[in-house]
């Protein structure tokens, strides 16, 4: 009887160990794919930036012709 119970805590355990994995799996995942979101709103950001930098640079040129 003592190695019935005894099994049935180590799977108990075994249980939490596992789920404990898996939670820190997703975790792992959610956190990638933040990243990845991040990175692609950086960019994009980025773009936006060069592009009025790039109209700002061709008014003062066409500013400074007249």
């Amino acid at each position: 009887m003592r190695h019935v119970a005894l099994g049935l805590v180590v799977l108990l355990l075994y249980g939490c160990g596992a789920e404990t994995a898996t939670t820190a799996a997703s975790g792992a995942a959610i956190k990638k794919q933040e990243i990845i979101q991040g990175q692609k709103r950086q960019d994009e950001t980025r773009q936006r930036v060069e592009r009025s930098m790039s109209q700002t640079q061709e008014r003062a040129e066409k500013d400074s012709e007249r």
